[in-house]
Parts: C-alpha cells; structure tokens; sequence
C-alpha cells in the first residue's frame, strides 16, 4: 500500500507541475521536511533547506511572471518540456527505491505524461481566454492556475486519489470542450 501512495503522490504532484513548474517542488521540500513524504536517496537534495530556499524564490518568480501580459505567453510556449522534465523528476523522486527500470518507466510515462496532460490544458484554458478577451482575462486565469496549483500539491501530498481524480475530470472536460469546439468549425 505505501508503494501504491508513494506513486500516487508521485503522479498527483506531477501532475500540478503541468500548470506551475516549481510549486510541486516547493510543496514536496516542504514535506519531506516536516516528515509527511520520504524522498529516496538520489533526490533527497529536494528536502534540503537550500532547495527549498530555491523552490520559495523559483515559485514566487514563476507566479509573478504570469501576471505579465506577454511574458506568460512566452512561458507558456517554453514551459511543456519544462513541465516534462519537472514531471519526471517529481515522481522519480518518490519512487525511485524501486528497480531503477520500473522507477523510471513509472516516472517517464505516469510523471511526464501526467505534467504534459495538465500542461495542454492549462496552454488550451490560456489560448481560449487570449482569444476571448485580447489577453485581458489572462492574469485572471493565471491566478486560478497559481491557486489551483498550490491547493493540488497539498492534496497530493495529504490525499493524492483527490488529486488523481480531478486530473482525470479535467481531461475529460478539456476532450469534451475540444470535440464541441472543432464541430463548430
């Protein structure tokens, strides 16, 4: 049962790291800090005070950036490799005392993919609201965004099967607003 929470948490984290990069990181330094998360041996850098020092100024500049019309165009565009990678690592990170094989295949596929799915959608929820309101609205979506990402880390730590959960109803939601709005073209 741990190992099947470890991954859970694992894809749950990677999954908000799809909509902002460094506050999954920041909340699972945290964790692993306080005792909530045991990171295995070749990430425990991750639940060092300088990491986290790093995650806490990492975070508050990826925030803020998104409040920049054209900047969060910019990280938009270069931020699904990123998302990626942050995927990958943030699940190794809680499964990688398994077989380094399965660790990282688990990783790569569950983490990666995890982080690219929320990653197109944040890019689909962005995209519509630039062409809605000229880029107006997009401060507020990038707040949601910020908001939703802190709020999905925590769960992923304290109740990852929510987070899971609402990765699946999101997809769901972004192939159905897809579908209806490629039949109205």
């Amino acid at each position: 049962m741990e190992l099947a929470l470890a991954i859970m948490a694992g894809i749950s984290l990677s999954a908000t790291s799809g909509f902002r990069v460094f506050v999954p990181f920041l909340i699972l330094s945290i964790a692993n800090l306080t005792g909530l998360l045991d990171l295995n041996q070749s990430m425990a850098w991750i639940g060092t005070y300088p990491a986290l020092a790093t995650f806490g100024v990492a975070t508050l500049v990826e925030i803020l950036a998104y409040f920049i019309p054209w900047i969060d165009n910019v990280l938009n565009a270069i931020s699904a490799p990123a998302a990626v990678v942050a995927g990958t690592v943030l699940t190794y990170a809680l499964v990688g005392e398994l077989a380094p094989g399965m660790a990282w295949i688990i990783s790569i596929i569950g983490g990666g993919g995890a982080s690219l799915a929320t990653r197109a959608i944040s890019g689909f929820i962005h995209a519509g609201s630039t062409a809605a309101s000229g880029g107006v609205a997009n401060p507020t979506v990038s707040l949601a965004e910020s908001a939703g990402s802190v709020i999905m880390s925590i769960l992923a730590v304290i109740a990852p099967i929510i987070v899971i959960l609402v990765l699946i109803i999101l997809i769901s939601w972004a192939i159905k607003t897809y579908k209806r709005l490629k039949v109205k073209k």
